[in-house]
């Protein structure tokens, strides 16, 4: 027996059921979504049907919100599945799980982890979805101040053919950022000194000038690059998300956060709002540092999903009111807006 959680997460997936005019929530059937939400629900159905053939399994479905009730029923009734159920030997539960019902583990920034921040503020590696380019410029010769430079083919994070590099993702994964960025380091130590290079090891915490100067032991010896050129683009990825700058506006999320649910149950969500009402600043009053119009979306959204039910009045209105003319205000006087602000406009 086996079970299989899937939430369905897609873009295409994220669109809003019909309002109180509409049928509720609980009556929601195919029929009554948008005419692109049925084709892209139809083929979601068509590849989970695939996949369960090639797995050979005959599920039962169980769905936790009302977009799932949908594609639950959906996949149910759709007639291929049905010739499979009959046919297959395997059984599975599949749950399926409308994503939207936890929007605070969407939009929040967790825990400690390195190789979350790696994934978040790296730039994804072109024509996928789950990997990130590492500039390699560091481990050439070359010259440059470009960050974009496009002269040498960027690294990436997955290396199945490399154990050392293996084994130091998946610590980036499971142990603190302190711990992982250690790891780190012993890994390239360890590197280096079977290589013969002249490393010298040094105690306390890992700095990404440290772990630069230890790469750039490799750089003039192509075969000690070669026997470990996936776990110096791992060190590579771990260098360049500790100095980007977004990662200390990741840190600062963090705390925001923490302190969120320290103390919304002492203040009321007016109270919150007002406290964040002087953090939203239009493009020329910004700095680095500050929160831009989409951190403010995500923060807004994480508020309003850990709160809970909230008490509706005149001063909640009045500080929503607020909140909205200072965003409005920031969004538009954006001279670029991103993809995201565009689309929302």
């Amino acid at each position: 027996s086996t079970e299989l959680c899937l939430l369905p997460a897609l873009t295409g997936l994220l669109q809003p059921l019909p309002g109180p005019s509409g049928p509720g929530p609980a009556e929601v059937g195919l029929g009554a979504l948008p005419a692109e939400l049925r084709a892209v629900v139809r083929a979601l159905v068509g590849d989970l049907d695939a996949l369960f053939t090639a797995l050979g399994l005959r599920e039962e479905s169980f769905a936790v919100g009302a977009l799932s009730r949908v594609i639950a029923a959906e996949l149910a009734s759709y007639a291929p599945a049905r010739n499979r159920r009959r046919m297959a030997t395997n059984k599975a539960s599949v749950v399926f799980v409308d994503r939207t019902l936890d929007l605070a583990g969407a939009v929040g920034h967790h825990g400690d982890s390195l190789a979350e921040k790696i994934l978040s503020v790296l730039p994804k590696l072109p024509g996928h979805k789950t990997d990130v380019m590492v500039n390699m410029v560091e481990l050439t010769a070359l010259q440059t101040t470009d960050e974009t430079c496009s002269i040498i083919a960027p690294g990436c994070l997955a290396q199945p053919n490399d154990p050392a590099a293996k084994a130091l993702w998946e610590s980036f994964m499971y142990l603190k950022q302190k711990e992982a960025v250690m790891e780190a380091r012993r890994h390239l130590v360890e590197a280096a000194s079977r290589e013969n290079l002249p490393i010298k090891m040094s105690m306390g915490e890992v700095t990404p000038e440290q772990l630069s100067s230890y790469i750039q032991l490799f750089r003039n010896n192509l075969k000690a690059l070669e026997n470990h050129c996936g776990l110096l683009q791992l060190v590579l990825a771990t260098v360049q998300t500790l100095k980007h700058p977004q990662t200390s506006k990741w840190d600062n999320f963090l705390a925001f956060e923490r302190l969120l649910l320290q103390t919304i149950g002492e203040s009321e969500m007016p109270s919150v709002l007002n406290q964040l009402l002087p953090m939203i600043k239009s493009y020329n009053e910004r700095t680095k540092d500050d929160y831009t119009c989409e951190d403010f979306l995500i923060l807004l959204v994480y508020m309003y999903s850990v709160v809970g039910e909230i008490k509706s009045g005149k001063e909640l209105d009045a500080a929503e009111e607020e909140v909205k003319k200072a965003l409005v205000k920031a969004i538009c006087d954006e001279p670029e807006p991103s993809p995201v602000l565009r689309k929302i406009t």
